[in-house]
């Protein structure tokens, strides 16, 4: 496949089928001869170099975040944002409402919870012992994050695939289609009963917290969230925490299947663990590109662009720019240097990296101590269809 299109012009994307199975030699293009890219079918800009993004990315004066950080909904003039819908707000509006969760979402906490995912993990992978056919998504990656944001929130096990479920369909797109925003379920559908329960049985679990929890609002008024703002965090914590991490388990599974000779050093030596999710982390983010709103009219590489545009901020390209990664297109669990980019910067900088990255370290861990060899089942894979994340919807392997 070209990386132009039918004119020869550099081209990408972020729609296309065929271009997400492989989207790097089309990045690796936009980095050397287009690092400004403007795609006029979807009128959208994109910055695909590392010192680009690094440096524009905390700009949320220019680059704001207030009307998503997804395309399709910056796009619609009617799209109203509640407010506790933090992500989504700028400075100091977001500040205000993210201070509460960092509060109570800090690596500590998350750290605490290792033993509980320790647990988790052999619930998942302990029936699969003596099996030869193992699934990265249906029998892991789809079971881990949804158990461990069920601890966080307090949801019982019973009902966590539910839920997960419905956070799943509502980032799923139609084959090489735009998301509709009508498929946003940021309103917190579904977790009305749990609140309402919560409110008069307290526990030591997240919700408990967000429900006690006292801030000083955006007006400037000391007091507690809403029940309305209350179920907007929970849908945010969960629906982050779900869809990143099923996708970080798809990618371990996909990468050091690729790698055996990785795979097996680990194995070994489990110490080598953490460098190998960050590496995991940098050669394929969950979230391989978001979407800002252009506030005022900004020169980048000789180029205006405009105030109303939107702008894409690829990280999936930049974690592999060879100016800052050496090599940056070979997985290497020995790299050492620059950390990657996959989870922000600034303000905006993901909240659940503490936790992605006990999640996948553990599972990691606990996958090896029981199958160190496996063979993936590629004529059997499916790639997810979705423009805000990228990963498997089945990744099936054959157990050594």
């Amino acid at each position: 496949m070209s990386e132009s299109n039918a004119t020869g012009e550099v081209y990408w994307d972020p729609y296309r089928p065929d271009i997400n199975l492989d989207p790097y030699p089309y990045f690796k293009r936009l980095r050397e001869q287009a690092p400004l890219y403007y795609n006029k079918e979807y009128d959208f800009y994109a910055l695909s170099r590392f010192d680009d993004i690094n440096k524009y990315f905390s700009d949320t004066t220019t680059f704001s975040s207030a009307r998503s950080d997804i395309m399709e909904f910056i796009k619609e003039d009617d799209l109203e944002i509640p407010d506790g819908m933090f992500i989504w707000h700028d400075p100091p509006r977001h500040t205000s409402y993210r201070n509460i969760v960092t509060r109570v979402f800090t690596p500590r906490r998350m750290n605490e919870l290792e033993s509980k995912i320790r647990a988790y993990c052999a619930r998942c992978l302990d029936p699969m012992i003596g099996e030869t056919n193992f699934n990265f998504i249906d029998d892991f990656g789809a079971q881990l994050p949804g158990g461990v944001i069920g601890m966080l929130l307090g949801i019982p096990d019973e009902d966590r695939d539910i839920i997960r479920d419905r956070i799943d369909n509502s980032l799923r797109t139609e084959s090489g289609k735009p998301m509709e925003s009508s498929q946003s379920s940021y309103q917190g559908e579904g977790f009305e009963d749990y609140v309402e329960w919560r409110k008069n049985n307290p526990s030591n679990d997240l919700m408990t917290d967000l429900l006690n929890a006292e801030f000083t609002d955006p007006d400037g008024v000391k007091r507690k969230l809403t029940t309305e703002e209350v179920l907007i965090f929970i849908n945010v914590i969960a629906g982050a925490g779900n869809e990143t991490t099923s996708r970080l388990i798809g990618w371990t599974g996909k990468l050091l299947g690729d790698h055996p000779d990785q795979r097996r050093q680990i194995a070994k030596d489990l110490s080598l663990v953490p460098a190998a999710i960050e590496e995991i982390l940098r050669c394929e983010p969950p979230g391989p590109s978001v979407a800002r709103y252009v506030t005022k009219d900004v020169e980048i590489h000789g180029q205006i662009v405009p105030a109303g545009a939107v702008m894409q901020f690829i990280l999936s390209s930049a974690n592999r720019d060879e100016s800052r990664f050496a090599d940056g297109e070979k997985f290497n669990i020995h790299r050492e240097g620059s950390p990657h980019i996959t989870f922000g910067r600034g303000v905006h900088a993901c909240l659940g990296a503490a936790l992605a990255r006990v999640e996948g370290r553990v599972g990691l861990e606990e996958m090896l101590k029981r199958f160190p060899d496996w063979e993936l089942d590629m004529a059997n894979a499916e790639m997810s269809a979705s423009s805000t994340t990228r990963g498997w919807d089945s990744l099936p392997a054959f157990l050594r």
